[in-house]
């Protein structure tokens, strides 16, 4: 989920970023495999006072499929493309946090397995140059919570204008976004509601609302060091000031940060290439 509530979730979305677009008219092969290595830091939740620092290894699959597709905008199924509107579905996900890490959720239920799921609209805005270009994306996707069974915790919107170039050569590639993430009554309770059978004396009782859940700018670059291997960077900068919930006892920060370095290294490739 774009909310990350662990660094752990963060590395997951590097692959997307692995498998930026080459030169102009470079041949791209149907789908790729390899391994995903690096380590984050971010916040333990949106709002949280505890960070979390991490490293993984991971594969990853890059598909460039007329319809399925695992590629640099993300992972989903492409439901209708024109020059400059694509409509798709996607997926996302993030880590459980536990509780006993997180001092302001101390006694309380852990944050479990979070998959997002829904519909997603790109527009292009704009094409500064041959290598660049401005898009807006609108995403509307349900939070599902995978413990103990599946369940769904609500709904966010997460609207946001991303700036994408690379050089001319295609070694370098680079992003810049800018966005906001607003949640309904149930997803905001997920996070920031406090029970009153988990009241405490530093902890009151709090109902959360549906509303706005952060601002975000953000950053990503890679460089590829060859046909194989691409190292990855990206930073993020979120705001809570204004948040529907920033009075929740459980919103201890107006602000947080993540950031991260990985490689991608690809192990194979189809000779197939892609169709598009």
């Amino acid at each position: 989920m774009k909310l990350a509530v662990t660094t752990a979730a963060t590395l997951l979305a590097f692959p997307i970023i692995a498998c930026a677009v080459p030169a102009e008219n470079t041949p791209l092969p149907l789908w790729e495999a390899g391994v995903l290595g690096g380590v984050a830091s971010a916040p333990a939740y949106p709002g949280a006072a505890d960070r979390s620092s991490r490293g993984l290894v991971l594969p990853f699959l890059i598909y460039r499929g007329l319809v399925l597709r695992a590629d640099q905008t993300g992972i989903g199924a492409r439901l209708f493309k024109r020059e400059a509107v694509e409509l798709d579905v996607g997926l996302a996900g993030s880590l459980p946090a536990r509780s006993d890490d997180v001092a302001a959720r101390a006694g309380m239920p852990n944050l479990g397995l979070l998959l997002e799921f829904g519909p997603r609209l790109k527009v292009r805005i704009a094409e500064p140059s041959a290598s660049s270009r401005i898009r807006l994306d609108i995403p509307l996707r349900a939070v599902i919570e995978a413990r103990a069974g599946m369940r769904t915790q609500g709904f966010t919107f997460e609207p946001k204008v991303v700036y994408e170039m690379r050089s001319a050569d295609g070694l370098w590639t680079f992003d810049a976004n800018a966005g906001v993430a607003i949640g309904d009554k149930k997803v905001n309770r997920y996070f920031y509601e406090v029970q009153p059978r988990y009241a405490t004396s530093t902890r009151p009782a709090y109902q959360a609302g549906a509303g706005l859940m952060l601002a975000r700018v953000g950053a990503s670059a890679s460089r590829m060091l060859n046909d194989d291997v691409r190292v990855l960077g990206f930073v993020r900068l979120e705001s809570y000031a204004g948040a529907a919930n920033e009075d929740s006892p459980l919103m201890k920060k107006k602000s947080g940060a993540s950031a991260g370095v990985a490689f991608a290294w690809t192990l194979g490739r189809s000779t197939r290439l892609a169709g598009d």
